[in-house]
């Protein structure tokens, strides 16, 4: 099937009680393995790129990847993702590219500007058939273009979200609820807590309406304990429970974006290789099994997060 927008994803998803993992993509590997999982176990997928994304990899690169990923694995709907596009012209440009869903983000701007900025965004993508996501709140945390300060972060405000979605027509709300950008999520000690009151108020402001998680990877403690055996140094790396992912996917969470435990797999994977490897030098040799961490790192998160397991 060709690219698909996420308008019958997210209707199926928030009848089902399940969410639809969003993964973040930046080379051939990195689709690869998440494809294939994807496939294997029949779930419907968003492979997002990010603005860091294009500047590396390049546009062009990145959606022939993914055009090539959607003829390899034809039984399950893929559709194509601009995280974080922080302008209108950014937006523009992906939706004129062959992007099928292009993100928003005004949160780090006034609510009017926010509202009028990502109305004009809609505007212009539904004339495509393109699939648009805002965001309310801030999250904190450190991301390819995004960074929020600690103090600076905004639980969403539920009393605005009806506003914001009449006014603008946008297809799905990213909020704020306590995920967080990168590996580092937390200061040592602090105990990570989702905000499902906020979630469940949300949604009976905007019912049958998909909500979207960001900073929602959990930090697996597997592959921070292979980086750090094998020369890295992250000891106070730690994510979201991975239950308290699952019970917001049963609830309005129709959407959760995973980029950093796809870098953390990868990551932990290429040190193994090396460490067990010294002298070697093809590329091939280690991206190979970086490829297989990730791709079981998917299958992992579709079948004890997301719940999407079957439902392409």
């Amino acid at each position: 099937m060709p690219l698909v927008n996420t308008v019958e994803m997210f209707k199926k998803a928030y009848a089902g009680g399940y969410a639809i993992g969003a993964f973040n993509v930046n080379n051939m590997e990195i689709v690869q393995g998440i494809t294939e999982a994807c496939q294997e176990l029949k779930a419907p997928v968003i492979l997002q790129v990010s603005a860091g994304a294009r500047k590396y990899a390049n546009h062009t690169y990145l959606t022939k990847l993914v055009e090539a990923a959607v003829i390899e694995n034809p039984d399950i709907p893929i559709a194509l993702h601009l995280d974080h596009g922080s302008s209108y012209e950014l937006c523009k440009d992906c939706i004129d590219g062959g992007f099928t869903s292009v993100m928003f983000d005004g949160s780090s701007k006034p609510y009017e500007e926010n509202v009028e900025e990502a109305r004009k965004v809609a505007e212009y993508a539904h004339k495509y058939n393109v699939t648009v996501e805002a965001e309310l709140g801030k999250l904190a945390g450190v991301e390819d273009d995004v960074k929020v300060e600690d103090d600076k972060a905004q639980f969403t405000d539920p009393d605005e979200v009806q506003d914001f979605v009449k006014r603008t027509g946008v297809d799905s709300l990213a909020i704020a609820i306590g995920t967080s950008h990168g590996a580092y999520k937390f200061k040592p000690g602090q105990k990570p807590k989702l905000r499902l009151d906020i979630l469940q108020e949300v949604s009976n402001r905007l019912p049958g309406f998909p909500i979207v998680l960001h900073g929602a990877s959990s930090v697996i403690p597997e592959f921070v304990q292979m980086i750090n055996q094998y020369g890295g140094q992250m000891p106070d790396a730690i994510g979201i429970p991975e239950e308290m992912l699952r019970e917001a996917a049963k609830m309005a969470v129709c959407k959760i974006n995973i980029d950093s435990d796809l870098r953390l797999a990868m990551t932990a994977s290429v040190r193994k290789y090396f460490a067990e490897n010294p002298t070697h030098f093809d590329p091939r040799q280690y991206l190979a099994p970086a490829r297989t961490a990730i791709k079981e790192m998917v299958e992992h998160k579709i079948t004890a997060v997301l719940g999407c397991a079957g439902k392409a």
